[in-house]
Parts: structure tokens; sequence; C-alpha cells
């Protein structure tokens, strides 16, 4: 048996984005006559036949939606970001006829869940949270309509993203630091498997470079406390700076019990700023200066773009939300 074709392979002979031959399979209207004769020509040239999720939505619904986290469950439930994500999508679903599964990834490499989606367990699907290695997000993409919670590694025309803006919120963060007088600044940075940990290092190195310095040391974390305090401690094993930009506030927390641990004291001899304004960021002493992201409303906007879509019509592509600088204690 031949294997099945694909909805790149599609687009491929059609000539045009995987996001208009989906459209054209769940019946849009926002489609050229052109890509549409030219995707229907496509189809029946491959014998594609598209998954049942990916069907008519009118006639095969099932009223869920799917937060897909590729996470393991300590990330998960530990971390408030994804508390504030997930209350997000749940207030703009309240109004809606929509149910949510929460899909956690866990140590399966996608497959389990992947096959879940693609077998029209539910309508659409939120992803948030993806790495490098991540590529069965692209398979459910294929299934059914997404909307990515940040941008993803390998962002295709036509995906739909709500995102909060990383690179500009690191450079105020790191020029909070660099107002205040330090010079020797250094970075935590989340995985760099990640869009939003590479866009942060990118708004710390930029923001040093406008005010004529180099990056004291960067570490690498991967946005747990503990490692937060793991990077603190290789940075202080390498020499002493006087202020670092942490790209979280679970990350600076553990900055922060390491640096206390070395006799240290924030922010007298080296200054913290975070990233998030969590729950964790008062619940520290000193309490962290941090960059604020709109958590719940980043999750409110991602279930309404994928409302919007589910229900045939044509949202932004692209949404981006601001940061805001909360100074406290720690800078």
């Amino acid at each position: 048996m031949s294997p099945r074709a694909t909805i790149e392979e599609v687009a491929s002979t059609a000539g045009v984005s995987r996001s208009t031959v989906s459209r054209v399979v769940n019946g849009s209207t926002s489609v050229s006559p052109e890509a549409l004769a030219a995707v229907r020509a496509a189809i029946d040239e491959l014998n594609y036949v598209p998954n049942r999720a990916a069907r008519s939505l009118a006639s095969r619904q099932t009223h869920a939606i799917a937060l897909i986290i590729p996470e393991d469950t300590t990330r998960f439930f530990g971390d408030p970001f994804f508390a504030a994500i997930v209350a997000g999508i749940t207030g703009a679903l309240g109004s809606s006829d929509y149910l949510l599964n929460l899909l956690i990834a866990s140590d399966d490499p996608g497959d389990k869940m992947t096959s879940f989606v693609r077998n029209g367990g539910v309508d659409g699907a939120l992803i948030v949270s993806h790495h490098t290695s991540d590529a069965f997000v692209d398979r459910i993409a294929d299934a059914v309509p997404v909307v990515f919670g940040g941008r993803p590694v390998r962002r295709h025309e036509g995906d739909y993203v709500v995102d909060v803006d990383n690179v500009t919120g690191a450079r105020n963060a790191t020029q909070r630091l660099i107002d205040i007088g330090r010079t020797r600044i250094a970075t935590i940075s989340g995985p760099l498997t990640m869009v939003a940990s590479v866009d942060r290092v990118q708004g710390f190195r930029e923001a040093l470079k406008d005010a004529g310095l180099s990056p004291y040391a960067e570490e690498e974390g991967d946005y747990s406390e503990t490692s937060g305090a793991d990077a603190a401690r290789r940075l202080l094993a390498g020499g002493r700076p006087d202020a670092i930009f942490v790209a979280s506030d679970l990350m600076a927390r553990g900055a922060l019990t390491a640096l206390r641990a070395s006799g240290l004291r924030v922010p007298e001899d080296i200054a913290l700023v975070g990233f998030d304004d969590s729950s964790v960021a008062v619940s520290t002493d000193p309490q962290l200066t941090t960059m604020r992201q709109p958590m719940y409303a980043q999750g409110e906007a991602m279930a309404r773009v994928l409302l919007s879509r589910l229900a045939g019509e044509d949202p932004p592509t692209t949404t981006i939300l601001s940061t805001e600088l909360v100074v406290r204690a720690s800078a």
C-alpha cells in the first residue's frame, strides 16, 4: 500500500502554503479562486484523504480543544506561568461551547497525543512551550487548526501565533541594570531550544551593545528554580558579576538562594532582574524587580484566535503583547 499523501505534499504540488490547504480542507471561504482550484487539483492528483479531524468542522465537531504542553509534569505544575496561561484560556472559553483538554507531553515523544488529535479527539489545539525537538507539533498542525503560544521554532507561512515581545522585554530588563550603574552584567537564559529564550538573550545583548558594554557571562537554565541556582553557582565560579538578568522569576528565585548561600547581598553586591512578574516575584526577600508579561492575556488571546478560526473567520496570524518593567527591591 502506498503511503498516504501529506498536507505538505498537497501544498507543494499546488504551489501554496500548508495553511491554505488547511483552509480549503476545512471549508474556509478566505481562499482565492485560483488557490482553491490549485489545491483541489492537487488533492485529486495525489488522492489526498484529509484526517478525520481536519474534515469539515461543521459536520464533525467535538466541541473540545486541546492545550498541548511539551513539558514534564514537574515543570508544568511547578511554574506559575502555566497556571496563568490556563486561567486565561478557560476565561475565554467560558462563554463558548468548547471544553479544554490538557495534554502534557512528559516523556512521550508526542505519538499518543498526535494520534489522539489526528483521530478526531478535538476540533483545534493550542500549543505552548515547544522546543526544537518537538517535531510532532507539525503533525498536529496538519490535522486541526492550531494557535501557538510563542513563536514556533519552525514557523510556516500562515501559522497563528500569540506571543509577547521578548526581545524588547529583555532589552528593558537589562537597561534597568545599566541605569542603576551596573557594568558587569550576566544573564541566565532559558533553554536555547526555545525561541523565547533566544529572543531574551538577543534583547540582553542589544541593550549592552547600545551601552558600550559586553556580556559579563551567559549561563543557560531550563526555567526551573533549581536550574537558576545551578547557573548562578556557575557564574560565581567564573568571577563575580554585579548584576544578572534572569529569564524567569523561578530561575531568579533559585539564583537569589545561591547568591545568599555564597554570602552575597542582593542588590548591594549583585542586582537581579527576573521575567514574568508571577507570584514568585513577591515571594522572595528582597522582592524581585522583573518584566511583567501578560500571561493571562496571552492565554485569553490564544483561545480567542482559535475560536475565531473554528468559526471560519480570519483572525490576525500574529498577535504580539507588550511587557512592562516592575521595579521592586532586587534592582
